[in-house]
């Protein structure tokens, strides 16, 4: 997919991004080419890309590449795929039910659950939100357990 939506992989390129993408909704997602879960959400971000672009820019960030890896630390990117959202520069959080509301970890089930996410931040976002309600159902959030290390 890498060759169908953008990839960054220098950080200068994400932070050039993040600050030139205005009233827009700005989707980073945190991830390897050679990943399954990967491939499986960057096909479905790729097939809403054209259904949300009026209100939306999709882009892919290598994980693995070195300078990329002050975003990883600092959205405490442990687990792939993972996706960031902005909006006029600032980080949007999403209420999804779990303990981390500043990414979305691992897939969307379908299209649809995608361009219903970002329509819900972009409807948030235009309001002054900073923070929205996830609009999926419960059944179709992917779970995860967080882990703290010396806590």
């Amino acid at each position: 997919m890498e060759y169908l939506l953008p990839t960054l992989r220098e950080k200068r390129e994400v932070d050039s991004l993040i600050r030139d993408t205005l009233d827009k909704v700005l989707v980073l997602r945190f991830g390897r080419s050679s990943d399954a879960v990967c491939l499986q959400l960057d096909d479905v971000l790729y097939k809403s890309a054209r259904d949300v672009s009026r209100f939306a820019t999709v882009a892919l960030v290598d994980v693995d590449s070195e300078e990329i890896q002050v975003y990883v630390k600092y959205f405490d990117i442990t687990f792939i795929p993972s996706t960031v959202f902005f909006f006029n520069a600032h980080h949007m959080k999403m209420d999804s039910g779990s303990a981390d509301h500043t990414k979305w970890v691992g897939t969307f089930q379908t299209k649809q659950d995608f361009i219903d996410v970002v329509e819900a931040i972009y409807r948030g976002a235009m309001k002054g939100k900073l923070i929205v309600s996830c609009p999926l159902p419960p059944d179709r959030i992917q779970k995860f357990q967080l882990l703290y290390k010396d806590v």
